[in-house]
């Protein structure tokens, strides 16, 4: 009898852990966060940048394996290491960050396999255009960040986009179509 109460017990016990385990907000860590990019350049080299300046959240559940994200991406902060390219890639000919000053990327559809986050299925707007965008994760880890000393969690992802789909066409094929993004994403409980 003893033996059942107790497993009963436990039972409840997990039970009633899992009823009120909730999402938890994670603050994205701009100094860890940053979406890159790779794109050819009249098929000589592959060029590439960054923009440097992230904000955003992570809503997750681990142990739903639910959760959404939502990403602004400062496109001023762009930076591919000449400021002279930057002018040009700032400009109407490319990113117009005079008129379209964010990018951001939103998604509700989080793909796991197992533990670790596979991909994550989501809505970039480039340009005031907004297309789906599927992120191949390549790296995902969790646990008590040793500085903050709270829950956090680290991701790397990819994915390749037409940036014609956006309305980028200026020196299309000279300057690459397809554009490989390149994700480094931390962020921090927020409470």
């Amino acid at each position: 009898m003893k033996l059942q109460q107790t497993l009963l017990a436990t039972v409840f016990a997990g039970l009633a852990a899992s009823a009120f385990a909730a999402p938890v907000t994670y603050a994205v860590d701009p100094t860890h966060t940053y979406a890159g990019y790779e794109i050819s350049h009249m098929g000589f080299s592959l060029q590439s940048g960054a923009f440097t300046q992230t904000t955003g959240t992570v809503v997750l559940d681990s142990s739903a394996k639910k959760g959404s994200v939502d990403i602004n991406i400062d496109a001023n902060s762009l930076n591919s290491n000449l400021a002279a390219r930057d002018k040009h890639l700032k400009s109407a000919d490319f990113f117009n960050v005079a008129k379209y000053p964010a990018i951001t990327f939103k998604s509700n559809d989080l793909v796991f396999s197992g533990d670790q986050l596979s991909e994550v299925k989501g809505n970039l707007t480039l340009l005031g255009v907004t297309k789906p965008v599927t992120l191949k994760v390549t790296n995902f880890h969790g646990g008590k960040h040793p500085m903050a000393g709270k829950q956090a969690y680290g991701a790397n992802a990819e994915a390749i986009i037409k940036r014609s789909d956006f309305g980028m066409s200026k020196m299309v094929p000279a300057i690459g179509d397809d554009v490989k993004l390149n994700i480094v994403i931390e962020a921090i409980a927020a409470s």
